[in-house]
């Protein structure tokens, strides 16, 4: 992706989330030399070192508008406290799923999340039960609560999800989602979350998208702060 495209896919998500009276934190709206003044002060930075913030991926597709995600991440914890059983062992996001674009099957390891939709179109997933070998499984039924009640799909089957409704899908379940009608607001509630080791996907596909730096960046993307870091 190019850095141009990026920064116009930043302002246009910053107004979606707006548009649903949903309010980023200061540190979204930082520049680059801000976010990097806080990487290199004392102690470090918590944003930095738990990877919040903006994250924009095509999972090296090269086609946003069809294979895409745009995330936010407003809080994260520590895999350490998470495999200590105490402290900050909680995760939460905010997303954009526009209409039709997918974000491709992958399950989690650690991660157990609630999807939440939060506005706009219905928010479909596909969905397979993990496979002894840890695939999808090509048959077995896959049941997930839904607002706390348990429902299940075939294998493979959709789950349509209006606004207001959310799922919690476990480690090991295999999912695919997408947008209909219109582009979707996506909550995420979570355990730890770790993006760079806990995403499995079925394709060969990265899990960040490799940026051509054709502009300055607006903001910088997760996936910037250790090589921005390195070479400020």
């Amino acid at each position: 992706m190019k850095r141009s495209q990026v920064n116009a896919i930043l302002e246009e998500g910053d107004a979606f989330f707006k548009s649903f009276s949903y309010t980023l934190p200061p540190f979204a709206y930082w520049s680059p030399e801000e976010m990097l003044a806080d990487g290199k002060s004392p102690g470090g930075s918590m944003i930095i070192d738990r990877r919040m913030g903006w994250d924009i991926t095509d999972y090296g597709k090269g086609d946003f508008s069809s294979t895409g995600l745009f995330l936010f991440t407003v809080r994260n914890g520590l895999l350490s406290d998470l495999q200590a059983g105490g402290g900050m062992v909680y995760a939460e996001k905010i997303m954009i799923s526009k209409k039709d674009q997918v974000a491709p099957m992958h399950k989690h390891i650690i991660k157990a999340e609630d999807i939440i939709n939060r506005g706009g179109g219905k928010l479909v997933l596909e969905l397979f039960a993990p496979a002894e070998d840890g695939s999808c499984h090509p048959s077995e039924p896959v049941t997930v609560p839904v607002d706390g009640q348990l429902r299940t799909v075939q294998a493979g089957g959709l789950l349509k999800l209006d606004p207001g409704e959310s799922v919690t899908l476990l480690p090991g379940v295999w999912h695919a989602f997408w947008g209909e009608g219109g582009d979707v607001l996506i909550g995420e509630v979570s355990t730890v979350n770790d993006d760079e080791t806990d995403n499995i996907f079925q394709e060969d596909i990265p899990r960040f998208a490799d940026i051509e730096e054709d502009v300055a960046p607006n903001h910088l993307l997760v996936s910037d702060y250790t090589k921005w870091l390195a070479k400020a």
